[in-house]
């Protein structure tokens, strides 16, 4: 029987317990883990950005209200214009009527596309994504193509609906399947191109309130100075901001004009291709910005 100040006698060599060594005749035995270790790729990066933008509430709330937006406007509308027994104008299509609640949709677009990406740099996330994936063009690519694909299979759903039910509670002509295409797909690629637009003005501003601001003016802005050019001398410049400002872009794809400005201006789907060069210089300068500030 041992007392408490009584010590154990230490043990020998022999007796001590056998701990492994990572050397083992000669040669070493390292830790090998169970899960197979392969080179990461964009899918990887697909993934990631899919898991960011699905489980955050803002993307909810604001594909919500815009989906919101859209029928609310274009089925009362629809339903005035039914009421009312009113004749919707030769050159007119039915589907024209949902005009407004897409205009005021892409503000939610817009919107949601800023936070995409300046929403990590507010809360610093931004480290933790680009120390998972150094490559910053992998990151920025990514977020593009997970946003471009959500906002445009939701919008086409949301403008076909509502195109259906407009002609529906109309009775008028039903549209030619160009018209059709025009106003749902085409409607949705110009929305989708618009979000990518503010995501790049997010990553250049790198803060959510000051891009939604810059987005909201470049949408507005150009309507509102045309407004208040009274003067002649201004009537060049003050035609160029009616025709090409965003609001008159999006009426083009309702119409064979040049849309609500004037007769001339941009036709078909020059909208679509016009802003797809600004988001592509402005998605180049995001690149490049991403590439080299330090965040």
């Amino acid at each position: 029987m041992t007392t408490p100040y009584q010590q154990v006698p230490p043990q020998t060599p022999h007796q001590l317990p056998q701990q492994s060594s990572g050397w083992q005749n000669g040669s070493v035995s390292g830790y090998v883990s169970p899960i197979p270790a392969r080179r990461t790729h964009l899918g990887d990066a697909l993934a990631s950005e899919w898991t960011k933008l699905r489980s955050v509430r803002s993307t909810m709330w604001t594909l919500g209200v815009m989906v919101a937006l859209m029928v609310g406007i274009g089925l009362l509308a629809a339903v005035i214009v039914a009421s009312a027994e009113s004749q919707i104008a030769d050159d007119e299509s039915v589907l024209a009527l949902g005009f407004f609640g897409v205009l005021l949709g892409s503000m939610c677009v817009i919107t949601l596309g800023v936070m995409t990406i300046a929403s990590e740099y507010g809360t610093g996330m931004i480290r933790t994504t680009l120390t998972a994936c150094p490559s910053r063009v992998r990151v920025l690519a990514a977020k593009a193509i997970v946003f471009f694909v959500l906002v445009f299979v939701i919008t086409a759903v949301t403008t076909m609906t509502v195109a259906a039910l407009q002609t529906a509670i109309v009775d008028t002509a039903s549209p030619d399947a160009a018209a059709w295409f025009r106003a749902t797909v085409g409607i949705s690629l110009y929305l989708a191109t618009l979000g990518l637009l503010s995501m790049a003005v997010g990553a250049l501003v790198r803060h959510s309130a000051g891009a939604i601001t810059v987005m909201i003016g470049v949408v507005l802005l150009p309507l509102v100075l045309a407004m208040f050019m009274f003067s002649d001398s201004l009537n060049g410049l003050r035609d160029s901001l009616f025709e090409y400002s965003i609001p008159n872009q999006l009426s083009v794809f309702y119409t064979d004009t040049a849309g609500i400005a004037s007769s001339s201006g941009p036709r078909g789907w020059e909208p679509l291709w016009i802003l797809l060069g600004v988001t592509a210089v402005a998605l180049a300068g995001a690149c490049l910005a991403l590439d080299r500030r330090d965040v």
